[in-house]
């Protein structure tokens, strides 16, 4: 990109999140990624500044040296920084403002700095493949945690049987951040079981929430409504699939077409997921068991008499393995960090300078990647310690949080990269994003909202309702009794 050249109206808004806004290139497959701050902050400006020459910075040298050897080079793209004009940036900020959702208002992009983060677009493919008139189509999904936790610390049972995601749903729900329960449980989707994993995929599209959206040709075309109290409209996605699985209009799926188009679509998914990243189809992937905790949560909707017994198995690089080995790092659980990030406060009250040494912030460099690989199994009792597992956890939450991005469009036999189906052939990529470092001082937080969401789960419910998505058709007997 040619600095003295970026001109406003060859963006356009792309989406946002909590910390940061994008916008995409209307001719070139590159995003820009800039921060945000809350309105409050506006007056700052020396501060906000400050703050993006920092942070962004950060989240490239975290993605280069932490977060790339862990889940492998070809899932992540770490970006470069990039240093923009401001008169571009204040004329970018007006032109995206009127296609913010309402509810990300609250904070205003960062204007004063001109750092950015240039990145490729992932919800295109490179041109080479589309020989075909068909745009890609792109899923994100969120997937969040993929395991119960172990720790012999852990003070509440409920949290060894339900996952942290299906306790949480009912504290949100209780807040008013969404409007109904979803039915997605995070261990489905990594169990390798494609029985489960299609029964995760399918309560997603039936309630999105914030973990999963669809995009053709780059623009967004499924994802749940800013208010949340609108469902998203499935009949519209079949409308934007049909033409990418035309046999699903075959005669063996005649009473419910777009039923079998959301199916094929859960197809490509799960097979995008459960490969391996390469093109060798010849032998069976290498699997891989990872979980020590028991390998389903008890508030799923997946019915208990179809589970199988054994732990997680997915194939060893597949992206979920990859994601989910990651996730594991924090084998302590919250409640056994929290005392250990007391440890850490405390020795640093004492010796302010030593902040700088144990890497508190920073810099994500190979040093602080030999902290994360080389902490001791054992307590030893001293601050290095700590701050290994610290470390290790900050890094887990980290993969707790990311976002897969499966990209695919139809291709010719001759493709390379192909995804592992008879007909029809799609060329495809899958990336992992959102893998910026979480906060050391979020900590506190962290253990508080745990205690939370567990606290207002035992309160609220103590069994899960019954399933019956397998078990459409339940004969029942009524029985009467005499007066």
């Amino acid at each position: 990109m040619e600095m003295d050249k970026m001109d406003e109206n060859d963006w356009k808004y792309h989406g946002e999140g909590n910390k940061s806004l994008v916008v995409s290139h209307l001719q070139h497959c590159r995003v820009l990624r800039l921060l945000k701050f809350p309105s409050e902050d506006s007056a700052h400006t020396r501060q906000t500044a400050e703050q993006a020459f920092r942070h962004i910075p950060n989240i490239v040298d975290y993605s280069k040296y932490v977060m790339k050897p862990l889940l492998g080079e070809k899932y992540i793209h770490s970006g470069e920084v990039v240093k923009l004009p401001l008169d571009f940036v204040r004329q970018l900020s007006l032109k995206v403002q009127q296609e913010r959702p309402e509810l990300r208002c609250d904070k205003v992009m960062d204007t004063f700095s001109g750092c950015g983060l240039c990145l490729p677009n992932l919800t295109q493919l490179p041109l080479h493949h589309l020989r075909d008139h068909r745009p890609p189509i792109c899923v994100e999904i969120k997937p969040k945690c993929g395991f119960l936790p172990f720790s012999r610390h852990i003070s509440k049972e409920c949290k060894r049987k339900v996952c942290r995601f299906c306790m949480h749903q009912h504290y949100k729900l209780a807040n008013g951040k969404w409007k109904r329960l979803s039915r997605y449980c995070p261990l489905d989707l990594f169990s390798g079981s494609k029985q489960r994993m299609y029964v995760a995929l399918k309560n997603l599209l039936e309630e999105p929430q914030n973990n999963l959206k669809i995009f053709k040709g780059g623009e967004l075309i499924f994802s749940c409504k800013d208010d949340a109290k609108q469902q998203p409209d499935l009949n519209d996605l079949i409308q934007h699939l049909r033409p990418y699985f035309p046999h699903s209009n075959g005669l063996y799926n005649s009473h419910q077409p777009g039923k079998v188009v959301l199916n094929e679509l859960i197809r490509v998914i799960c097979s995008a997921l459960l490969s391996g990243g390469d093109s060798n189809r010849s032998g069976e992937p290498r699997k891989v068991h990872l979980s020590e905790s028991r390998p389903h949560c008890e508030a799923s909707p997946f019915p208990r008499d179809l589970l199988r017994n054994g732990n997680h198995s997915l194939p060893k690089d597949s992206v979920l393995a990859k994601i989910l080995q990651v996730q594991m790092m924090d084998n302590l659980d919250i409640e056994g960090i929290y005392p250990l990030y007391k440890r850490v406060e405390q020795y640093l009250e004492e010796f302010p300078r030593e902040r700088n040494r144990l890497q508190i912030d920073g810099p994500y460099d190979e040093s602080f990647m030999d902290t994360v690989k080389n902490c001791p199994t054992e307590d030893d009792g001293s601050v290095e310690y700590a701050v290994g597992k610290v470390h290790q956890y900050r890094v887990a939450m980290t993969a707790k949080d990311c976002s897969i991005m499966i990209t695919f469009a139809p291709c010719e036999e001759d493709e390379e990269l192909q995804l592992n189906l008879e007909k029809p052939r799609f060329t495809y990529s899958v990336s992992i994003l959102d893998l910026d470092p979480k906060p050391y001082e979020g900590i506190p937080h962290q253990y508080k909202l745990d205690t939370k969401i567990a606290n207002y789960y035992l309160r609220s419910t103590q069994a899960p309702p019954p399933s019956s998505l397998y078990k459409e058709r339940q004969e029942c007997t009524l029985l009467f009794h005499a007066v």
